[in-house]
């Protein structure tokens, strides 16, 4: 280039188009130095720079290199430039660690500034999973969601952590106003987080009142999606209470991943607890228990609120599978626990011991998720 007939034989300086807008000066001057180099040392925060400059120039020792230190490095600030540098430059090992790392730690942790981070359609991945960490019930994916769509449309919004749900439900229902009443997700602003609030599961957020009437009142979600909930909810609540039907006699695990109840809590320290989870009904009195080191399942009504009550049928089935997660303070697992799915028949004030951590080292706290299936959603009619 620099002895023939080329334009730049003349010239001072060469001005380079990058490709690729990661790449830097920095990043190509490291990438072109490794050639000279037995090794380069990389601090987590150039790592991407320098994954897009070595793709580039196709330099694959330096590309592994990097591979290594985004493995050890993925955190809260590192893992989603991480997710979408990998799924650019096809390092599907990364793309799937970081995925699972928001799975595990996306509802597990409290940070606005990850949310801001988090695209569309990674949200919508995450939130369509059922390996996401439920904390609580599906209405608190609602809620994290409308505080991550406000941070989305509002990304200078700073204050503390009590302020946010507040300022976002402000703002949505100032958005209310000014669009006469029109649900926010029909709204030119709405419609680029239609793909993402579809993965919700509707009909496990609506059983339960407190929450059935903040989506009411929120009008972020419109009613033509809502409408049809309500009526297969319905539906299933007059087969709980009036037919025979116990409940799935299979497990089919793709209608698990796709339509299962998804619920989850911690357990902060090795102490004895029992809880049930709000909206989990139909007739199912369950309660969860801690001790010893087992989380047991039990039916057993024990005197307390139930929801809509406890089923007056001798024994009651339900498909389940129950995961369970200690986390390190980057939010990778230290201790990963899951069952397969089955189908739980339990008669009244019987028990079953579920997961055994007797002989595990267990870091606390642990997150415990759960995905139940109750009814078949669909299916005939019992005469």
């Amino acid at each position: 280039m620099f002895s023939g007939a080329w334009r730049e034989t003349t010239m001072t300086t060469v001005e380079l188009q990058m490709p690729d807008e990661n790449i830097d000066c920095e990043a190509l001057h490291e990438a072109l130095g490794s050639l000279y180099r037995d090794s380069v040392l990389i601090p987590p925060g150039r790592v991407v720079p320098m994954l897009a400059a070595a793709s580039m120039l196709q330099l694959d020792t330096l590309i592994q290199q990097c591979r290594e230190i985004m493995k050890d490095t993925v955190n809260d600030q590192t893992v989603c430039s991480y997710y979408y540098s990998a799924e650019s430059y096809g390092l599907q090992n990364i793309r799937a660690m970081c995925l699972q790392w928001l799975l595990d730690n996306l509802m597990t942790q409290h940070s606005e500034e990850l949310l801001r981070e988090v695209s569309p359609d990674l949200m919508k991945e995450v939130i369509a999973s059922s390996e996401l960490f439920v904390m609580e019930v599906e209405m608190d994916v609602y809620t994290m969601l409308k505080k991550w769509m406000f941070l989305q449309l509002q990304p200078t919004w700073r204050g503390p952590h009590r302020d946010l749900l507040p300022d976002a439900d402000s703002w949505f229902a100032g958005s209310r106003q000014e669009s006469e009443g029109t649900p926010f997700l029909e709204t030119e602003q709405g419609r680029a987080f239609v793909p993402v609030f579809q993965q919700l599961r509707l009909a496990y957020i609506i059983c339960d009142l407190p929450s059935a009437r903040v989506i009411d009142q929120d009008a972020l979600i419109p009613a033509t999606w809502l409408t049809p909930v309500y009526k297969e909810q319905w539906l299933a609540l007059l087969r709980a209470e009036q037919t025979r039907e116990l409940g799935p006699t299979d497990v089919y695990v793709s209608d698990l991943q796709r339509t299962s109840m998804r619920c989850g809590g911690r357990l902060f320290r090795d102490e004895e607890c029992s809880w049930r989870w709000a909206g989990f009904n139909f007739g199912w009195d369950l309660v969860v228990c801690y001790a010893n080191r087992r989380i047991i399942f039990k039916r057993s009504a024990l005197n307390k609120s139930c929801g809509l009550g406890v089923s007056l049928l001798w024994q009651r089935k339900v498909a389940f599978r129950l995961r369970l997660a200690s986390l390190d303070r980057a939010g990778r697992a230290i201790l990963r626990r899951e069952t397969e799915y089955q189908v739980l028949s339990l008669g009244k004030d019987e028990e079953l011991e579920v997961v055994n951590l007797e002989n595990e080292d267990v870091v606390f706290p642990i997150y415990v998720t759960c995905n139940f299936l109750y009814l078949p959603r669909e299916g005939h009619f019992p005469e």
